[in-house]
């Protein structure tokens, strides 16, 4: 298989799926059910939607921010108008292409900022190390709110605590044996593993060392809190989902970002995550779709829009550069 096929392949199955997942949400459900969702989504209150939009404007801007925090030590401080730029236009390239955003904004800082591309890709890294280990925080706190309904559906779906406890312990023997031959493996990919995996510690504990270390956790802690922030607002567009606690919320929100990173932009799936997550507390299958549409429906107009947006200022701005 040549390269470009490979390539192709990479940018059109993740979109076949999401399609066919559309497709398959759709033919899932009756005509009347879908007549429902439609009238949710259409009546949503505009003040709500656009909350939840401001607060994800908010949290890139604050990303933005911290991104500056990685690179003052290496001696560059891009401007902050152009961070912004940058990483909407990452957010818009990854709903074609998955991870070509990442790619893109560091070529894009090396083209108006001159920061080497490396060190760039470098910072970037970092943020998505970080933003999975506060992903993991999440999905424990979500665990510890949540342990009584989260046993009783792996009951109801036949796995119990001690299945549950065993399936984790293989988990983690398989780590441990994992490292351990890594540890001691001379291969040349293993070499190549071991220097990556290395420079993404050092990369997470300089967070530590930095000069503004405490903003800088600061914003990554407001990052989050904002996107559960655009997710909770969300409830409040569809009646059923009103009285849902921030507990209940977490469940469907680690639902959500999974879903996210699965397909291009969550599309197809992220509705369905998010439904099958509130489906556990009560939620109906309508109520729950409705949120999960609304949710992704604004998300992704914002990304679209903004990110449209800046790819057309962030060279008009640096025309100079």
């Amino acid at each position: 298989m040549s390269k470009s096929l490979k390539k192709s392949l990479k940018i059109i199955l993740p979109i076949a799926f999401g399609v066919f997942l559309v497709w398959y949400s759709y033919n899932a459900t009756t005509a009347e059910e879908r007549g429902q969702i439609v009238h949710y989504i259409k009546n949503a209150d505009p003040f709500w939607v656009s909350l939840s939009i401001v607060i994800g404007i908010l949290s890139h801007i604050s990303r933005a921010i911290r991104w500056n925090y990685m690179l003052q030590p290496m001696g560059y401080s891009p401007r902050l108008g152009n961070n912004v730029l940058m990483i909407l236009i990452a957010y818009l390239a990854n709903l074609g292409i998955p991870r070509s955003g990442e790619i893109l904004r560091a070529s894009a800082l090396t083209t108006y900022e001159e920061v080497p591309f490396e060190k760039g890709f470098g910072t970037i890294v970092t943020e998505r190390v970080i933003d999975l280990i506060m992903l993991f925080l999440i999905i424990i706190v979500a665990l510890l709110m949540q342990t009584s309904v989260i046993i009783e559906f792996l009951n109801e779906k036949g796995i119990n605590l001690a299945g549950a406890a065993l399936i984790l312990a293989v988990g983690i023997i398989g780590l441990w044996l994992s490292i351990k031959f890594l540890r001691k493996s001379k291969s040349g990919w293993a070499h190549k593993l071991k220097n990556f995996l290395k420079g993404l510690l050092e990369g997470v504990m300089s967070v530590f060392k930095m000069e503004k270390k405490w903003p800088f956790i600061f914003h990554t802690l407001f990052i989050w809190a904002a996107y559960i922030g655009m997710f909770w607002v969300i409830k409040y567009t569809v009646p059923e989902t009103v009285d849902l606690s921030l507990g209940e919320l977490l469940v469907a929100f680690i639902a959500g970002a999974f879903a996210m990173s699965t397909t291009n932009g969550g599309i197809g799936l992220y509705p369905i995550a998010v439904s099958g997550a509130l489906g556990i507390y009560g939620i109906s299958s309508v109520s729950g779709d409705a949120f999960g549409w609304i949710m992704w429906i604004a998300q992704t107009l914002m990304v679209v829009v903004f990110g449209a947006i800046s790819f057309v200022l962030l060279p008009l701005l640096n025309r100079g550069r």
